[in-house]
């Protein structure tokens, strides 16, 4: 017997615990389990981008750019200028096309002491603010 092998006392030497058996079929024999293709899962499909021209920002009440729109541009709002949402609104989502940077606030105020973050203006899609969005402020270039 070799070494490092023990009998069963079926004269089927052992290696590890695991036995040998003296009729072992060829592999091929047997149906390949990888032969089986299961059919791909689906990813999850980005949101769809919702509708915002160039030169303009757009909010929407709700995430993925969903719910009622507000609609912006530099013909209606000071450069620089902090420019509060109507009272009683907020945004989820938002778009910034204007191509300037824009500051979007958690403070109506825009007050630096609350959440705000800075968008390009040259095409900033984001889906779902960190926070609710209920005032924005318009960089120079």
């Amino acid at each position: 017997m070799a070494a490092g092998t023990r009998s069963t006392g079926q004269d089927q030497p052992t290696t590890r615990g695991f036995t040998r058996h003296a009729n072992t079929s060829n592999c091929r024999d047997r149906p390949r389990r990888d032969r089986f293709l299961l059919p791909a899962r689906r990813a999850a499909a980005p949101p769809r981008l919702g509708s915002c021209a160039p030169g303009e920002l757009c909010l929407w009440k709700r995430p993925d750019f969903k719910g009622a729109r507000q609609v912006y541009d530099l013909r209606s709002i000071e450069i620089e200028s902090c420019t509060a949402l109507p009272p009683g609104t907020d945004a989820a989502s938002l778009a910034n096309r204007t191509g300037r940077p824009v500051a979007a606030y958690q403070s109506e105020t825009c007050a630096e002491t609350a959440e705000f973050d800075t968008y390009p203006g040259g095409g900033s899609w984001v889906p779902q603010s960190p926070y609710r969005v209920r005032a924005f402020k318009v960089w120079e270039s």
